[in-house]
């Protein structure tokens, strides 16, 4: 007989399956004339794409071709965009919402995200090289109140880690404020407790840094996402965790929208969204 465990995986693996089908399924192919910018895009050597102070040179866009592992500065624009779009969103909403308490609006309330419709949440995303300098050298060796000398994240819905591991995975970890969670997510299905414990030590340190008071932990939990879509190969881990920090940077929970069978849609439609240095407000 299956243990009680195995009974409860099963049962989350039923639910996630129902949950899944039951959401809008990603197209299979970009329409046309989306996929001649691809490939003006893979064809152009002299291509360089900019968000913030990352960049994307012809050699990195070329990871984004089939059973290619991808970089830092593929992940770290990615991310840039992902900031750049809840920045954005979360700047109109505030000139919506000033628009309708001066009578000048008829959707009063009705831009401001509740975090399960889709649109962006407040989000502050690390690069890749945090995480590592975080468990290496630690907060105050590694200087990290540093870097975020002009952001508060704790004014923030989630912040995000894409994490390299060894130079060999790519993962993702998430302090999500609005939730009280640590999360971890990595698609080749291994828990790291010792990321979590790393990143409760940071926000410790921060919060003593920025507000000069220890954090409050009550009611804050470690999640581990072990339901999250899963790898069938050794070189997608890259493009997962970008569409991780995509899914969870607009409040989506798992199951996110995406599977090992959407890889190939998704590296040409990063091509697509790195070659326009912006993201869709809601996927297409």
């Amino acid at each position: 007989f299956a243990s009680s465990s195995r009974l409860a995986q099963l049962n989350r693996e039923r639910d996630a399956e129902i949950e899944r089908r039951l959401r809008p399924q990603l197209p299979s192919s970009l329409p046309p004339e989306d996929e001649q910018i691809v490939r003006q895009s893979l064809n152009n050597r002299g291509f360089l794409a900019k968000a913030a102070r990352e960049q994307v040179s012809a050699q990195d866009l070329s990871r984004l071709r089939p059973s290619q592992w991808l970089n830092d500065e593929i992940i770290n624009f990615y991310g840039a965009l992902i900031s750049e779009r809840a920045a954005k969103f979360e700047a109109e909403s505030a000139e919506k919402n000033t628009s309708a308490v001066n009578g000048h609006s008829k959707d009063q309330g009705k831009s401001k995200s509740t975090g399960d419709d889709g649109n962006p949440w407040k989000v502050h995303i690390f690069n890749t090289f945090f995480m590592s300098k975080l468990q290496e050298l630690g907060y105050d060796k590694a200087r990290l109140n540093k870097w975020t000398k002009k952001i508060d994240i704790f004014g923030k819905d989630l912040v995000l880690i894409p994490c390299n591991l060894g130079n060999s995975h790519w993962t993702c970890a998430a302090i999500n404020f609005r939730q009280k969670r640590i999360e971890y997510y990595d698609s080749m299905g291994t828990d790291r407790p010792s990321i979590r414990q790393a990143l409760r030590t940071y926000l410790e340190k921060e919060h003593m840094d920025k507000k000069s008071s220890p954090f409050d932990f009550d009611g804050w939990v470690d999640y581990f996402g072990e339901d999250g879509p899963q790898q069938e190969n050794g070189y997608d881990c890259g493009v997962f965790v970008c569409q991780t920090m995509e899914n969870l940077s607009r409040g989506v929970s798992l199951p996110f929208d995406f599977t090992q069978k959407n890889m190939s849609y998704l590296r040409r439609r990063m091509i697509l969204e790195i070659t326009n240095e912006k993201l869709p407000l809601q996927r297409p």
